[in-house]
């Protein structure tokens, strides 16, 4: 028996299976783009709370600044700066310093004319065999007060202290104008020839101690007692 052919025509019950399934078809999609659009509002709004926050807190804990220190105290900015023991920029020499290392605050601040003046005699002291080193020259006045200070615990009296560390408002090591000279032979030789180039021993309590006080080749003065 031939085949029966179907009809073109879609039946009631065919038509309502159709748009059944676009319907559902369609709200499928629906609903993803709710739950898409749901989730892309989420995110900003928490992007935007997260920016919220950084930028309040940024805010809410500022860089220290200067001008938030009450006059006379140094800020937490610059306290750290300034605190420690003195070092190389305040005059602080290491051993067997030159009076041509230049390099060094402690050598290149000294008086440009007892600087001269010591460079000369180490050049002349080195062709008679005895090398010099600068022990110590310019000073800042908080390396200063510290050599104060050690000594004032080491004599258990500022009077006794003074003898042999001045204060930084008078010492001559403070304005560049003085010269401590090592080893013991170099500063032995300083004495006995160093007004060659006008230097001298200008403390009786300290023959390693030597100022620029007379021109060169003449007399030295006589020596102080003390630092003070």
């Amino acid at each position: 028996m031939p085949k029966r052919r179907r009809s073109g025509n879609i039946g009631p019950a065919g038509l309502v299976a159709m748009l059944t399934d676009q319907l559902v078809a369609t709200r499928k999609r629906e609903h993803r783009l709710t739950v898409l659009t749901a989730l892309a509002i989420v995110a900003a709004v928490t992007c935007v709370t997260l920016s919220s926050c950084t930028a309040v807190s940024a805010q809410g804990d500022p860089a220290p600044s200067t001008a938030d220190a009450p006059a006379g105290i140094p800020s937490t900015a610059t306290r750290g700066a300034r605190s420690g023991p003195p070092g190389a920029a305040d005059g602080v020499l290491p051993d067997h310093t030159s009076a041509f290392d230049t390099s060094l605050p402690g050598v290149a601040n000294l008086d440009p004319a007892l600087r001269k003046a010591v460079q000369q005699a180490e050049q002349t002291m080195k062709e008679d065999g005895i090398t010099m080193q600068v022990t110590t020259g310019w000073r800042s006045k908080k390396y200063q007060q510290e050599l104060l200070d050690k000594a004032v615990r080491k004599y258990r009296s500022k009077k006794k202290a003074l003898e042999f560390v001045s204060t930084p408002d008078e010492s001559h090591h403070v304005t560049g104008h003085a010269v401590d000279i090592g080893p013991t032979a170099a500063d032995d030789w300083l004495i006995r020839k160093g007004n060659r180039f006008g230097l001298c021993q200008t403390l009786s309590n300290e023959r390693w101690h030597f100022e620029l006080v007379t021109t060169p080749g003449g007399t030295c003065p006589p020596m102080t007692k003390t630092a003070s």
